[in-house]
């Protein structure tokens, strides 16, 4: 059986954690940012995991992951 393939976009924003879950990073950090509070800009910084729902999804796009 050939290898699979791994969705590249996917890997490029969904990191597998130790424990198999999916981390991600939070959106809306690219512009707009002088009218967002430094308190929203500070936790859109932290990484945030996969719902539990999406996480299936996901790693069917990264099958070595």
């Amino acid at each position: 059986m050939p290898k699979m393939k791994t969705n590249r976009a996917a890997a490029k924003r969904f990191k597998v954690t130790g424990s198999g879950r999916i981390r991600r990073s939070k959106g809306g950090l690219n512009h707009c940012m002088q009218e967002k509070s430094k308190k929203r800009l500070r936790r859109l910084r932290k990484n945030d995991m996969v719902d539990s729902a999406m996480e299936k999804r996901v790693k069917l796009l990264l099958p070595y992951g």
